[in-house]
């Protein structure tokens, strides 16, 4: 278990140390106490090495959506979504256009893993060496939209460049 310690004064030859977050007076010791919500404290833990955001889903749910719109952006060259689906979806598709441009064996696989459709990831690997190939990373735009009306989340825009 994760201790956090909580503005505790110094001790000093056996004084009290006292911590406001309900832990109360501690004899000769520095107080520490957990972090969580029920005391009332308003420590919160870092998210160290989280990566992408969960966007209300269930992890199944979350990689079948983010494998959805990759497809259907690498397809139509462009979608339309909420924002934060934009930028998720930008991860995977900069990462799909950069396994095209390696062209190995072993990146083909891995995009054929991840992409729906078998022809479109074919399709992938002709064209992207020769249209990024002066191109480092970067491959998609996302341009803002309008809000959505019923629930007025901000829409957006990703396209491959």
């Amino acid at each position: 278990a994760r201790l956090v310690a909580l503005a505790a004064v110094a001790v000093l030859n056996g004084a009290l140390a006292y911590t406001p977050a309900g832990v109360g007076f501690l004899p000769g010791r520095v107080a520490v106490s957990r972090a969580s919500p029920s005391i009332g404290s308003s420590v919160e833990m870092m998210r160290h090495a989280v990566r992408g955001g969960r966007l209300g889903r269930p992890a199944d749910q979350r990689k079948a959506l983010l494998r959805a719109l990759t497809t259907e952006c690498i397809r139509h060259g462009a979608i339309t979504t909420t924002l934060t689906k934009c930028k998720e979806v930008r991860k995977t598709v900069d990462h799909m256009v950069t396994l095209a441009k390696d062209g190995s064996l072993h990146a083909r696989r891995q995009a054929l893993g991840y992409i729906y459709d078998k022809q479109l990831v074919h399709a992938l690997f002709e064209g992207a060496a020769d249209r990024y190939k002066d191109r480092e990373g970067g491959y998609t735009r996302i341009t803002r939209g309008d809000f959505r009306r019923g629930d007025n989340t901000q829409m957006g825009t990703i396209e491959l460049v």
